[in-house]
């Protein structure tokens, strides 16, 4: 059931987004200006850990999203839900940990 929240909570996240990238990148149109000013308040700590977020959002949906396609179209899906789920949350943290480090390295200075 987890998996499930999960699932929707990173889509949900995902979408807006998204919805706010189309957003300001569709300011350079109306005011290349408004559009850099808007891109330079991105600049700080806060949105670097924003970004950490929404990278471990779209990996864990992505990893989950093709577990859940195994179980609905593989016959054998169901009986190995659990331990796909478990696959699932260990490439994602063998591949957020060296990101996260790397990516607050470069947010902080280092």
């Amino acid at each position: 059931m987890w998996s499930w929240v999960a699932h929707r909570v990173t889509g949900i996240g995902i979408f807006f987004f998204l919805f706010a990238h189309v957003l300001d990148t569709a300011l350079v149109r109306v005011s290349p200006e408004a559009y850099n000013e808007v891109i330079d308040t991105y600049k700080n700590p806060i949105v670097g850990l924003l970004e950490v977020g929404l990278v471990a959002a779209v990996v864990f949906h992505a990893f989950n999203g093709l577990r859940i396609v195994l179980v609905d179209f593989w016959s054998k899906g169901p009986r190995y839900q659990k331990h796909m789920f478990a696959t699932v949350l260990v490439l994602w943290v063998v591949l957020m940990v060296p990101f996260t480090i790397r990516h607050l390295s470069h947010v902080f200075g280092g």
